[in-house]
């Protein structure tokens, strides 16, 4: 990975860059559930100093996506499944109220928006080198969303909340048939957005969202060393 020096961050600052690269590289699994993480180490790699990287590690802690031991170490943390059952409490209960309203509004400029992700993730969808880039999709279709009730911001503070979720469908992703059920499923709410269909938004929305969650212990089997 090429060093990415202070100057090369264009827009935000230098510790919330790292923050979002190395959150990212968590969240792809990248770096592993207790992978030990050096702030001397991140900073030469990064090209900056300590002082950014420390920043990053203690927003990365609040999201509970590492544990910092003072004076000891600093790992990625595990997948907690607590944690995430909580966090997607919420989540889906903002995420119906988003789907319900953008049907009561028919609000088609949304429709469109997110139709055209849609078709990028048909794109690519059996193409696993680009199961980033479908993840990735995924979150811009559920933030148009968001955006389409001027609650733009909010996504962003739910996003914060579900890094151990974002863990557990990173993990499913490759799994035969997953990002059909994805791509399908994003193709139901936004038909019952696009025909004003309020209920059947918001049980589209339910039925994906409750996807991974129902099946957390069947990836615990698998993966048992990545969860708590």
């Amino acid at each position: 990975m090429s060093p990415l020096g202070e100057r090369s961050f264009a827009s935000g600052s230098t510790a919330t860059r790292i923050y979002e690269h190395l959150r990212n590289r968590i969240i792809s699994m990248e770096l592993e559930p207790d992978t030990t993480l050096s702030r001397i180490e991140l900073a030469r790699e990064y090209g900056v100093s300590q002082m950014p990287v420390r920043e990053a590690m203690q927003r990365l802690e609040q999201d509970g996506l590492i544990r910092i031991y003072p004076q000891s170490k600093t790992i990625v943390a595990r997948i907690d499944t607590l944690e995430l059952q909580e966090n997607q409490f919420l989540r889906i209960a903002l995420e119906i109220e988003v789907a319900r309203r953008l049907a009561e509004q028919r609000n088609e400029a949304t429709v469109k928006q997110a139709g055209m992700i849609i078709k990028m993730q048909e794109s690519i969808l059996d193409d696993l080198s680009e199961i980033q880039l479908f993840n990735d999709l995924d979150r811009q279709f559920h933030s148009a969303l968001f955006d389409g009730v001027g609650m733009k911001t909010l996504h962003q503070m739910i996003l914060s909340k579900l890094g151990h979720l974002a863990r557990c469908q990173r993990l499913e992703l490759p799994l035969i048939g997953k990002r059909r059920d994805i791509l399908n499923s994003h193709k139901a709410i936004v038909e019952a957005i696009h025909n004003g269909a309020p209920v059947k938004a918001v049980k589209a929305m339910r039925t994906h969202l409750t996807g991974t969650i129902s099946r957390i212990e069947s990836l615990r089997k698998a993966y048992p060393d990545y969860f708590v």
